[in-house]
């Protein structure tokens, strides 16, 4: 990648990425000449521009080093969850078309069911570090790459998947950049006007870099503009002060679970680290309690902004601090020149205060990867896009969001979606319906509790569906908690209520 190489050869000993949990760092003369050489070996294999790879890694530095390798050899990468189960990576592998497979020994377990399972499809598979029983040697494989850079070749790029309400995941497949507009400024510029990102930046990453937020700002947003990333391996809110201080961080990214987690610390550990440095704290991914993200401006000061997006990249809307703290709620604004729309089931714009379906309109537009219908589902017949959240503006154009896509569970940052969840449940022979629910929790938000309708009695029931449950589906996606009920709340027309389940908890 273009912008890689200048800071290689401007600043080659600058630190790149710090991975202090595991005592490794890299710099942009090591970070580039280890991009080149893969680069070059991913070639050797066959792989053509617009070809792909999957990557099954924790966070360490080659998950770097094969991001910006793909990105020079113009290839697709998709990072998988480590969270999945080798069905859905199976599932993943086979629509993404991955013509390779590289994993790290942090998800050992995950790497070897998959094998055994006959996940991979029988590509290429090869494990970096001190490698894995099964996979062939990452380092072995790459060792007799040149290290000359490649011909120019179109900029390769990230293949994201987004979960659905089918419960399969959606790709998000977006074209590649050409050789020569490699150099052309993003149409999304909000990171670079607003949150000042460059290369006097350090960034700290306290989540998994297979997600879209930490994946963009550590690669795009951080390394490529020159700054230098933090990479915790897991989130700990005590460590996290402690890596603030240590390297002088000005930026960060969070989830609202992780506040709640830093906030729970006692008082003499919040108040005994250097925090000063720290001048850009982002959060996504979930709606923040308004007294939490109060709390949190009054700890770290008015450094705290939030935007509301998604993968699809169909619009932004970024609110600052100082204006948070005028409207305690609100998700932002707008940004970018794309205008954004309050609608009902018809389509048309409502007034200010009214709850709708939040659309957007002036973004590009984007495709799901192999789902044409579910591309349709997100445009309107005006070419409006949404996520479909629920949501009203304010008579300034204030975004306050009301709901959330329509059955979507977020936890912890997590977007789970009950559908996936009932079709395994509802595999068991004594359970007749089942329902999949989002039900508060004091530190993920919400927690996924399953109401099920069994067949004759319950007992032992639950831990059955506990054992299925582990069996298909991912960790933060197996429900919490359970009740045994005789029926479930429907409508007239027999559609089930899930806001009547949902109320009982509220």
């Amino acid at each position: 990648m273009a912008l890689l190489a200048r800071w290689a050869q401007a600043t080659p000993d600058k630190v790149a990425a710090h991975f202090p949990d595991i005592g490794r760092s890299i710099t942009f003369g090591d970070l580039d000449a280890r991009a080149t050489r893969i680069a070059q070996w991913l070639v050797s294999l066959g792989l053509q521009p617009g070809d792909g790879i999957a990557m099954l890694m924790d966070n360490r530095p080659e998950f770097f080093e094969v991001a910006f390798a793909c990105r020079r050899a113009g290839l697709y990468y998709t990072p998988l969850s480590v969270h999945l189960r080798p069905n859905e990576v199976a599932y993943m592998l086979g629509d993404a078309g991955a013509r390779a497979v590289i994993v790290s020994p942090g998800v050992a377990e995950l790497a070897t069911a998959m094998l055994r399972e006959g996940a991979t499809g029988g590509v290429p598979c090869f494990a970096v570090g001190e490698g894995l029983p099964g996979y062939e040697s990452f380092e072995a494989a790459i060792a007799g790459a040149p290290h000359t850079p490649l011909e120019p070749r179109p900029v390769g790029r990230e293949f994201l998947y987004s979960s659905g309400t089918t419960g399969l995941p959606k790709g998000i497949k977006r074209p590649l950049v050409a050789w020569e507009n490699r150099l052309a400024p993003d149409w999304d510029m909000t990171w670079k006007t607003l949150y000042g990102c460059g290369p006097e930046m350090t960034y700290l990453s306290p989540a998994p870099l297979y997600h879209a937020a930490p994946h963009s700002f550590t690669i795009r947003r951080t390394i490529a503009e020159g700054g230098t990333v933090v990479v915790m391996n897991k989130f700990d809110p005590l460590r996290a002060l402690e890596l603030i201080e240590r390297f002088r961080v000005t930026h960060s990214q969070w989830v609202p679970t992780m506040f709640v987690r830093l906030l729970a610390l006692p008082e003499a550990d919040r108040a005994r680290f250097d925090l000063s440095s720290h001048r850009v704290a982002i959060h996504a991914a979930a709606p923040c309690p308004v007294g939490v993200k109060q709390r949190m401006m009054a700890w770290w000061g008015p450094i705290i902004w939030e935007y509301y997006a998604g993968s699809e990249s169909v619009g932004t809307t970024v609110v600052s601090p100082q204006d948070w703290l005028v409207r305690p709620g609100t998700v932002g604004r707008p940004v970018n020149g794309v205008s954004l729309h309050i609608c009902d089931d018809d389509g048309r714009d409502l007034a200010p205060g009214e709850v709708g379906r939040i659309c957007f309109e002036g973004a590009p537009r984007f495709a799901y990867h192999n789902a044409p219908d579910k591309t349709a589902a997100a445009y309107d017949a005006r070419g409006r896009a949404t996520l479909g959240d629920l949501g009203r503006i304010d008579e300034q154009g204030w975004l306050f969001l009301s709901d959330r896509r329509a059955d979507l569970i977020l936890s912890g940052g997590v977007n789970i979606y009950p559908a996936e969840i009932e079709a395994v449940l509802v595999r068991h022979p004594d359970v007749a319906e089942v329902a999949v629910v989002g039900i508060p929790h004091a530190e993920f938000g919400e927690q996924v509790h399953a109401v099920v309708v069994p067949r004759a009695g319950s007992d032992g029931l639950q831990a059955a569906l506990d054992a299925l449950c582990r069996e298909h589906l991912a960790g933060p996606k197996r429900p919490r908690s359970y009740e045994f009920t005789d029926e479930l709340p429907r409508s007239e027309a027999g559609k089930l209520l899930r806001r009547i389940l949902k109320e009982r908890y509220l």
